[in-house]
């Protein structure tokens, strides 16, 4: 049964880096959370190297940005990993072709400029759906329609056996008060309908490996059994702990926060209840990120 802790200090010395969510943990789309800042920022002054791992679909530069303009200091982090930039790789390898439909907002298009993580990039090229040879999805037109809206093109795309690759494989978020649909909506839907979706953030390993890539810039030499995954989504950041065999720390007040009853803290047997029900196993769990 996991460890319902108060504080990340009571267990931050047992680790030398942590892998940590933004969505949810560090801010809420809208504003930045004053304790989870205060929390890393010990954890780094301590000797720790905190990586900030997301699901956002786009490049850790634009990610960066977007950090600076919530008010998260730069102090509170060193490097960042973003499911954008390991789908980016995969793209520019050729993972769906190099004529591509984009099913995404305007701000994504960072997504398709030039990485220095691939060399020999295939040339890649935004085409109408009915000329792609795969499709690049990095979240629904419209954050708040049923993505349901998407099943037509969605299934020509499947009778033409075209792979989807997913830039961020949440289902949804909250941006403030308001919960949005991400790509990873998209993704389900169209694999239910029989289509080949192809994931490449978080639980799914390639995030883990660019994360584990991105550390070892920073601090080599940290195992495995040293890093601790930090995260609010239980198919997203302690799956993919528990697949990366890492220990995790739940935050159940972010998507959790009604089943789990929290508040400061979630109440314990709404807590267990969660747990079994979502099949999932957190070392630690901690109502907000403090």
């Amino acid at each position: 049964m996991t460890q319902i802790i108060q504080a990340l200090s009571e267990i931050s010395d047992r680790y030398d880096a942590a892998f940590v969510d933004l969505w949810g943990c560090v801010h809420n789309g809208v504003a930045a959370f004053p304790e989870a800042i205060a929390a890393l920022q010990a954890f780094r002054q301590t000797g720790g190297t905190v990586v900030l791992l997301t699901n956002a679909p786009r490049p850790r530069t634009e990610v960066a940005e977007q950090l600076r303009a919530l008010d998260v200091p730069d102090d509170a982090w060193d490097t960042i990993a973003t499911s954008g930039d390991s789908a980016r790789a995969a793209m520019f390898t050729g993972a769906v072709g190099s004529r591509v439909y984009h099913i995404g907002e305007q701000r994504d298009l960072p997504f398709f400029e030039p990485m220095k993580l691939v060399t020999d990039p295939v040339e890649i090229h935004q085409v109408p759906l009915q000329e792609a040879e795969g499709i690049v999805c990095t979240g629904p037109f419209d954050a708040h329609a049923d993505p349901a809206v998407l099943r037509p093109d969605l299934l020509y795309a499947k009778q033409k056996d075209l792979p989807l690759l997913c830039a961020n494989p949440d289902v949804v978020v909250d941006r403030g008060d308001t919960r949005e649909y991400c790509a990873g909506a998209v993704a389900e839907l169209y694999t239910e309908m029989g289509g080949t979706s192809l994931y490449f953030g978080k639980p799914h390993p390639p995030v883990y490996d660019l994360a584990r890539r991105r550390l070892a810039e920073v601090k080599p030499g940290i195992a495995d059994a040293a890093i601790l995954a930090i995260g609010d989504g239980p198919h997203t950041d302690i799956d993919g702990a528990m697949g990366e065999d890492l220990d995790s720390l739940f935050i159940s007040g972010g998507l959790a926060a009604k089943e789990t009853k929290t508040s400061q803290s979630p109440d314990p047997e709404a807590l267990k209840a969660y747990i079994q029900r979502e099949n999932i196993n957190p070392t630690y769990t901690i109502g907000r990120l403090r």
